[in-house]
């Protein structure tokens, strides 16, 4: 498979970096790049030379969430579901996951760095979820950021859309470890030692035995999976307005003016 949005490596010691690759648009988020790492992600999985995975971004952010742009086609056309094909990987994921996050980590990408083992954040890095403020209900990325963060302050940022800079969110649970942009390089080799430490087999065993004692998580992902497979919650007459409101930088037709 040719990749056109993200990078993938392994070293000799079986650390694989995946990397998400649209630096110029922020790397939202389009239908190619969420197929793209679904499908190497799979790759990875039934590699038995690949023992530590890590994702990360090019660029200044990790990414801004779903693509929006003016320049996104029905062809490239981000869809919930999308989202939820790359959650239900990382959850099935056979070997540690580890998220290196900086700049923005917005929406759909919150939710995916939520489903890794390890995340580690430059202490600039800064979560939302603003979808609500697009006119879209963030039903999809709701089961794996509860589990993190817990569903009263999922609820309040979800609701409002307000940005939750990296010390809380290590605070709330969602994020391991902060750093100062200088020593997340230490900080990830530390983990990924820490990683490589454990047998391979024993990590899937139990990584594996987690899913099927704990299936809470997959059967709220599949409830989300049927929900925006049935109803297109990006073309929902507020989603429409809130898109445009975003696009022509304005306040949505909902808000009251002051």
């Amino acid at each position: 498979m040719q990749l056109t949005t993200i990078l993938s490596e392994t070293s000799p010691r079986g650390v694989a970096t995946v990397t998400l690759d649209r630096p110029a648009s922020m790397n939202a988020f389009n239908q190619v790049m969420l197929d793209e790492l679904t499908a190497v992600l799979h790759t990875l999985d039934r590699d038995q030379n690949v023992r530590v995975v890590t994702l990360r971004a090019a660029g200044k952010h990790f990414s801004s969430g779903a693509d929006m742009s003016k320049s996104a086609d029905a062809e490239t056309d981000v869809k919930h579901t999308g989202f939820i094909d790359v959650f239900v990987m990382l959850e099935r994921f056979t070997k540690p996951s580890i998220a290196v996050v900086q700049g923005a980590c917005v929406g759909g990408s919150a939710a995916l760095v939520a489903c890794c083992d390890f995340i580690l954040a430059e202490d600039t890095a800064f979560f939302s979820l603003p979808q609500i403020r697009s006119g879209v209900a963030p039903v999809g990325v709701a089961p794996v950021l509860i589990r993190a963060i817990g569903l009263r302050n999922y609820r309040r940022l979800a609701l409002s859309g307000t940005r939750l800079p990296a010390v809380d969110a290590m605070r709330l649970g969602l994020v391991d470890e902060v750093r100062a942009p200088g020593e997340t390089e230490k900080a990830l080799d530390a983990a990924i030692e820490a990683f490589l430490m454990g047998a391979p087999g024993a990590q899937a065993e139990l990584k594996a035995h987690l899913n099927r004692a704990y299936p809470g998580i997959m059967d709220e992902l599949r409830a989300a999976h049927e929900h925006h497979a049935s109803v297109d919650t990006f073309k929902t007459p507020e989603a429409l307005e809130g898109v445009a409101a975003f696009l022509e930088r304005r306040k949505p037709n909902w808000y009251p003016p002051r």
